[in-house]
């Protein structure tokens, strides 16, 4: 089957050739091979529209324009034949410039003349039939085939002017490879085997063919559906379209059919949207789609998860069910998309009119809230935080003290302590050092705190580097303040390190925890540091004291702290142990008694646990500090992404198998003082896992 513009074209009674116009409704008969057409093709160019057919014995190229007129003027249309006796053809492609054609019989490649019977190239290697071929468009002369060899399934690279193999992969998948696409926006291969499994590479020269990313097209189909039938069973969709049927059991009777990716196509994503303002996602990202036997799909090459499935036996006008080939326009016209599919079983072939707009927007207004009222946000809304009552401000508070006053006599005393000058001490302490040090730290960001231009690049030249320790010492966890004067630094030797930003001094050195530091987190005024450790402590130190201001000791946490932070604009402190974070409210006090001076006078209470569902443990937690916000983004073991917003007091979403495996870091989008952002930017943030990809996130979309 063959698809282009407004043409499909498909075999009639074997060994002749339909060429049926979608506009006018006319079908075009061109008669001259002797056997079953097995491969067909049109040509990259509109004007001439080329159609290239093959069949055991011959492989033909016709010129529709002409062969039309012949027609008109009652004579038979013929073609050129450019290639005999080639074998069996799997597929045909033209080159870019339509002056070549790449042909795939059995285990060969043959690249023949758009124009003559003449072959430019033999191209061997393979050692099972070769099922697909395509030319890359911004290198001359360099072809990509994939092959059904399940011993040595191979990717191969052709430089075809040369017959020179340039690159060979080694085994990808246990399952033929069936169809291959190049995208030249993104410079990436994507092929597909029987058993529905994606593999993405990039032709980048620096990147080696290295493989980007593995998609499992069931696995997706099965968590789009389900997230479907979720949203229809909440009631938070106002779609009438029958959801996928999702069942993990399958009926009795039933039986379990692989997922073959037979096609991969360009979609016209945006085009079909050029009227209405975007929602569903970013215009600078690629769609394709991917014709399976049972349906087609849209996948996003951005964070490859489905935008849309169509399954053919949703439709009962259409008789087909399992389909044995497909083919697609790779452009839309009038919004519409011409999808051409042949039965499994059957001699039936169905031409199918794919509105692409109504399709992503029927199953994407499940996704899309109904109102802003539903709506995740960072930025706190105008609702009373309901942790912030006065109960816990009683509670937390710490009992009046009489301070220190200067002792006043109210008669004359005539003593030479108070009438003569003041003798000179033998010993005084340096109290004005960090008054000075707590001075410089103030005034230093008012002359260093410039808008940062947001059209620059990011900072990417290599300063220096230097060695924290004599010793090699692992670093755990860096941190810069929110004014970008301080560095903080903990290391598994027990200690955090305070550095100026040049790295040029140690501001300060804080000891005393028994294990190493996990975490550490600054306050927003800049004067307070928070730091958790594998001792199951947790210490608040104050910038300009070597002594800790808070300890939480190992009998308030089971198990070790593993992420602690300030909350709430410096009004609570947000840290995980285990399955669950727990939300403390403090109040902090430095001054010393002289009589109980080893007495801590700053008090914390625990104001409430949130425990993430089904996971054995929290791997890193995230909140913004640097303006009220309610929500706090949790990651677990389970490979888990969980939103909590604590204006409400619960998990608000749930994102599931967000990673390969559990996420080690989130990073949010927690404002800063150099720059002035949107507030749709602070709805961003970013997760990692060891070994898997960089995933960027919007709230609002939870995708």
């Amino acid at each position: 089957l063959a698809c282009s513009h407004h043409h499909c074209a498909f075999p009639v009674s074997r060994n002749e050739l339909c060429v049926w116009n979608t506009a006018t409704a006319q079908p075009l008969y061109l008669s001259g091979h002797h056997y079953s057409i097995s491969a067909l093709s049109f040509g990259s160019k509109i004007n001439p529209l080329l159609v290239c057919s093959a069949s055991h014995e011959r492989v033909i190229m016709w010129n529709l324009d002409e062969c039309t007129q012949k027609v008109q003027e009652g004579f038979t249309p013929r073609g050129i034949v450019i290639g005999t006796l080639l074998g069996m053809v799997l597929h045909i492609r033209f080159s870019p410039d339509d002056q070549q054609v790449a042909v795939c019989a059995r285990n060969q490649i043959y690249v023949l003349s758009a124009k003559n019977e003449a072959i430019l190239a033999k191209l061997d290697g393979h050692l099972a039939p070769v099922t697909a071929a395509e030319f890359c468009t911004w290198e001359k002369s360099m072809l990509i085939s994939v092959s059904e060899d399940r011993t040595f399934k191979a990717r191969k690279v052709w430089d075809y002017s040369t017959s020179q193999l340039i690159y060979q992969s080694g085994i990808i998948t246990a399952f033929p490879l069936l169809s291959l696409l190049i995208d030249e926006e993104n410079k990436q291969i994507i092929t597909g085997c029987a058993e529905g499994q994606l593999w993405i590479f990039s032709l980048i020269s620096a990147h080696n063919y290295r493989c980007i990313a593995n998609i499992d097209l069931k696995k997706e189909q099965e968590k789009y559906c389900n997230k479907l039938v979720l949203l229809t069973f909440l009631g938070e969709g106002q779609n009438n379209s029958k959801p996928c049927k999702t069942d993990n059991v399958r009926p009795e009777g039933s039986v379990e059919t692989s997922l073959p990716i037979l096609l991969i196509e360009h979609c016209d994503f945006f085009v079909c949207f050029h009227n209405e303002e975007n929602t569903y996602s970013s215009q600078n990202t690629s769609y394709f789609w991917i014709g399976t036997s049972t349906g087609l799909l849209i996948i996003n090459l951005a964070n490859f998860e489905l935008e849309a499935f169509l399954s053919y036996r949703d439709y009962s006008d259409l008789s087909i069910q399992i389909a044995r080939s497909c083919a697609l326009t790779r452009k839309a016209a009038n919004g519409k998309v011409l999808c051409l599919i042949t039965s499994m079983f059957e001699d039936l072939i169905a031409v199918l009119e794919v509105n692409l707009a109504a399709l992503v927007r029927t199953q994407h207004s499940d996704f899309l809230p109904c109102g802003n009222e539903k709506s995740l946000s960072v930025v706190a809304s105008s609702y009373i935080f309901p942790f912030l009552s006065n109960h816990y401000i009683r509670v937390i508070g710490v009992k009046n003290t009489v301070k220190d006053k200067p002792l006043v006599f109210h008669n004359k005393i005539k003593s030479s302590g108070y009438t003569a000058a003041p003798r000179m001490t033998m010993f005084s302490p340096n109290t004005n050092l960090k008054k000075k040090e707590v001075s410089k730290w103030k005034t230093l960001p008012k002359c260093k705190n410039k808008e940062y231009p947001l059209d620059s690049y990011p900072p990417i030249k290599y300063e220096k580097e230097i060695s924290v320790t004599c010793k090699p010492t692992p670093i755990f966890c860096v941190q810069y303040s929110g004014d970008g004067e301080l560095l903080a630094c903990g290391q598994a030797d027990k200690t955090v390190l305070i550095f100026n930003s040049s790295l040029t001094d140690v501001y300060n050195v804080f000891s005393g925890h028994d294990g190493a530091v996990n975490s550490v987190g600054w306050s927003h005024d800049r004067k307070w540091l928070v730091s958790a450790s594998e001792d199951r402590t947790l210490r608040v130190w104050s910038v300009c004291n070597k002594e800790p201001a808070l300890i939480l000791g190992k009998e308030k946490f089971h198990k070790t702290v593993r992420f602690a932070q300030f909350y709430f604009i410096d009004t609570f402190i947000l840290l995980c142990c285990g399955a669950e974070f727990h939300l403390l409210s403090f109040h902090l006090d430095t001054t010393k008694d002289d009589l109980k001076r080893y007495k801590q006078r700053s008090v914390c209470k625990l104001v409430q646990k949130f425990p993430m569902t089904s996971a054995m443990e929290i791997t890193s937690l995230s909140a913004v500090n640097e303006f009220y916000s309610y929500l706090v983004l949790t990651a677990g073991s389970n490979r888990a992404l969980e939103v909590f917003d604590l204006n409400a007091g619960c998990s608000t979403a749930v994102i599931q198998e967000a990673h390969v495996r559990s996420v080690h870091q989130i990073c949010q989008n927690k404002g800063s003082s150099f720059s002035t952002q949107q507030p749709e930017a602070y709805n961003l943030f970013l997760t990692t896992a060891g070994g898997d990809s960089i995933k960027l996130w919007d709230l609002r979309t939870l995708r």
